[in-house]
Parts: C-alpha cells; sequence; structure tokens
C-alpha cells in the first residue's frame, strides 16, 4: 500500500458543504481528525491515508469532498 496525503481546497461559500457531505458517507476518515485551516480563513483540509492507489485513497472522501481534493502520494525522506 502506498500512503497518500489527500489536499483538499474548497471556496470559503463551500466550507459548510464540505463538513455536510460527510453525513451518512461510511469511511474509515468519518469521526477521525484532519488537519484543516478552516478556521483561519484558508479553507483546506489535509488527510494521511494508506491505500492500493489514488483512486482508491480518494474514494476514502464523499463525492463533493473529493472532486476538490488532490491525492498526493507521500513518502518518510531522512532530512540530513
Amino acid at each position: 500500500m502506498t500512503r497518500y496525503r489527500l489536499h483538499n481546497r474548497h471556496a470559503a461559500s463551500e466550507c459548510a458543504a464540505a463538513f455536510a457531505a460527510w453525513r451518512g458517507f461510511a469511511s474509515p476518515l468519518r469521526h477521525s481528525v484532519a488537519a484543516s485551516s478552516c478556521a483561519g480563513g484558508g479553507h483546506e483540509l489535509w488527510f494521511d491515508v494508506e491505500a492500493d492507489s489514488a483512486m482508491a485513497a480518494l474514494a476514502l472522501l464523499p463525492g463533493f469532498v473529493a472532486v476538490r481534493t488532490t491525492a498526493i502520494p507521500i513518502h518518510d525522506t531522512p532530512i540530513p
């Protein structure tokens, strides 16, 4: 499995809908904690997940959120 950082960007006007989209959506991410800049006005969310593909990673998100999200493969890199 590959680790992905899911980076969601949404407009301020879409913030409430981005959070409401989780209601009734079955996902292991539901009721978890995500990094977010919404409270500071940035309107971005980040999740780190493991999945077999970028498509599988995005499937962990409700459709409204997934279409505004980029799945970025990530790895730990030692910094000298």
